[in-house]
């Protein structure tokens, strides 16, 4: 797919699981447990041990079923190898311009890490397709009001802060998808490997996404 159409399903998600995991072996079958509970986009993060080729394996094992991006990348040579180990989106905590020239170059859909009006001003026009804004539970949910009642256009995904009920609150502050990390990846489940806990997460996060647009 292209970047264009990336962004297109996440928004069309309205989620993604932000994967930061101590031990990676068990992350396929955590992918298809979020998969299974409608959220088949994930953020596999760089702090995650062997990164890179669970990424590869992940993307060759689970397919187009699967939206499997990229996180914490903090440069543009770690973009460009998790790209090529097939990261159809890339997600930054920061925002540095070389990382989504790198991005772009390859067709990819980049999500770089805001907190002030002008830096996701200025990410937007740098061509972020979508704007992370992070931590977003520093700033809550009014200041996504306040910074789309100025700038409608803009493309924002709170990460930090949502919870499994709360994300609907978020969509209808104007954010057109959220990130969720520990609220969604029960760490106790993971270590029990009760992906069954897992997929029920999955499914209370879309439901509460499907629920904040129908009353936005």
């Amino acid at each position: 797919m292209s970047r264009h159409q990336v962004v297109q399903r996440l928004v069309d998600i309205g989620a993604v699981a932000v994967i930061r995991m101590g031990d990676s072996s068990g992350l396929l079958k955590v992918a298809e447990a979020l998969h299974a509970g409608g959220i088949p986009a994930l953020e596999i993060t760089m702090t995650t041990p062997n990164a890179l080729a669970v990424i590869e394996a992940t993307t060759k094992e689970l397919g187009d079923d699967v939206l499997v991006g990229v996180g914490s990348v903090l440069d543009s040579e770690t973009a460009r190898l998790a790209i090529l180990a097939g990261a159809s989106f890339v997600v930054s905590p920061v925002f540095k311009p070389e990382i989504l020239a790198t991005a772009h170059r390859y067709d990819v859909a980049v999500m770089p890490g805001c907190f002030a009006p002008t830096e996701i001003l200025t990410a937007h026009e740098a061509g972020a397709d979508i704007v992370k804004v992070f931590p977003a539970d520093v700033v809550g949910m009014p200041f996504f009001k306040a910074v789309k009642a100025p700038m409608p256009f803009l493309n924002l995904m709170p990460t930090g802060g949502v919870s499994l009920t709360n994300a609907g609150d978020w969509i209808r502050a104007g954010a057109c998808a959220v990130g969720v990390g520990s609220a969604l990846l029960d760490k106790k489940a993971i270590a029990a490997e009760d992906y069954a806990q897992l997929t029920a997460n999955a499914r209370q996060l879309k439901a509460s996404v499907d629920e904040g647009r129908r009353k936005k």
